[in-house]
Formats: C-alpha cells, structure tokens, sequence
C-alpha cells in the first residue's frame, strides 16, 4: 500500500506540473494574440486604448486571443487564467479579461471581484451578444473587441466599486488554498484505499487508463493557480506572441486581480 500512496502522489504532482502548463506565461501587454489573427495596427489601436484606460481609471482590461481551451469550460479557463496572471490591481481586484478562443468560436468576458458592480453578468450578457458576437460572426475581430472594449468603458468609468466584495478572497488566500488541496488529496487516497483493494470509489476517481478525472486535476489545478506559470500548449501555438503595443507605453505589468466567476460566456 505504501508504494501505491507513493505512486499516487507523484500522479498528483505531475498532474499539477500538466495542468500548469495549460496556461501561457503572463503577458506584458494588455492586448495579447496567440492566433495572429489581428493585424499590428489592430493590436496597436487596442492596446493604446487600454492603456489609457488604466493610467486614466486602474482598471485593466485585457483581451486574450487563443487557438482552443481543448477540454476546459471557458468560463472556468478564464476565472483561472485571469487570476494566474493577476489582472487589475492587487487590493481592488478591478480587472476584466476578455478571452477568445478561435477554434471553438467561444468567447468569455470574466470580471474581477471589484468591477462585478459596475460590469454585472448581465452587462456583459448584453456585450457579447449585441457588440461582439455580430462583428465575429462576419469575421471583423477587430471590430467586435473594439466595440466590447468601447462598451466596457462606458459602463466601467468612473462606477468602481470594490469595498462592497468580500474581503476574504482577495487577501492571503495561498494558506488556505494549500489546505483544500490536501483535504482533497487525502478525500480521494480514502475513496480509492477504503476497500484496500481498489473498489468502485478508486475506480472513480482514478479511470480506466490509470489517470485521475480531468475534474480533480482542474480544481487542484484552479486552487493554485497564482504558482508558477507554464509554457503554452497547443492552444497557444501558431505563431509567436506578437501582441503589440511596444509603442503605446504607459502599460507597468499586471497588479494582481482576483477573479470569482462573474461574467458572460458563449459562442458566436
């Protein structure tokens, strides 16, 4: 049994290495395009937008254009990829991240704790159906993230709001994410040992092919999100990260968002 609890172990700590490397390292530029699919002058006109916005307000919008987020809901994707990159400013969690994926045709709008006020799901329903989805659909990528981010200005500025979000998960959250993760380890060691021979409960969780289900793995994953960031997979592949905006200046890097899950996800 001990080489069993051994062996599981080592399948938890690849697993985590895996799904680290299932998202890019954190951009240094608001507008970021792993597909190429805008042009420069595209990603120049965003980002000096955006930029301006967060010298002007705080708050950071980021857009994020991938290929595929393979098996992953892209609302989960990008609650978790919004806070590894720690979108918006640390304290006021004031960060909205705007993330396409291409091949999907899957589109979220994902809302830090502190613009949830002034940008409801609602809102944000309304942009990505009214704004972007139209512009998309035609092929104009430019134009639907040039009228969602026009949109999200308008309702953001000068309507933040972070006092009214709970505290707790926007300060010293490493501790307590540690914890659940070894609960979790420990719930699922129980399952699979609890018949000492590997019963239905190990059977589970662990699936035929010796692997744990993808959904232990995202929600470890998930937890600890702020470690150490990964290199891209395929999702990212297609081209470097010409992501523009090197003469827009201003742009001082990520403050460390939060994110809970408020926003709008769907297809176009």
């Amino acid at each position: 049994m001990f080489k069993k609890i051994i062996l599981f172990f080592t399948l938890v700590l690849c697993a985590f290495a895996v799904f680290a490397q299932d998202f890019p390292e954190r951009s240094n530029t608001l507008v970021t395009d792993y597909t190429n699919t805008l042009s420069a002058d595209d990603k120049q006109r965003l980002e000096s937008k955006l930029v301006a916005f967060n010298d002007s307000s705080s708050t950071q919008i980021a857009i994020v254009m991938i290929k595929s987020v393979g098996n992953y809901d892209i609302a989960e994707y990008g609650a978790a990829l919004g806070r590894k990159w720690g979108i918006g400013q640390k304290g006021k969690n004031n960060g909205i991240l705007i993330l396409v994926a291409l091949a999907d045709r899957k589109l979220t709008i994902q809302t830090g704790y502190g613009a949830e006020g002034a940008l409801p799901d609602i809102v944000t329903q309304e942009i990505r159906v009214n704004d972007i989805n139209p512009r998309f659909k035609a092929g104009d990528y430019y134009g639907g993230l040039n009228a969602g981010v026009d949109q999200i200005i308008k309702y953001t500025k000068g309507e933040y709001k972070a006092d009214k979000k709970p505290q707790a998960k926007q300060n010293g959250g490493g501790g307590g994410s540690v914890l659940i993760v070894i609960i979790i380890v420990i719930v699922i060691i129980v399952l699979i040992f609890r018949n000492r021979g590997g019963g239905g409960g190990g059977r589970q969780i662990i699936g035929s092919r010796g692997g744990a289900s993808p959904f232990w793995w995202f929600l470890a994953g998930n937890l600890l999100g702020r470690g150490s960031g990964g290199g891209g997979w395929g999702g990212f592949s297609g081209g470097g990260n010409d992501s523009g905006g090197g003469d827009s200046g201003g742009f001082g890097g990520f403050g460390g968002g939060d994110f809970g899950g408020g926003g709008s996800s769907g297809s176009w």
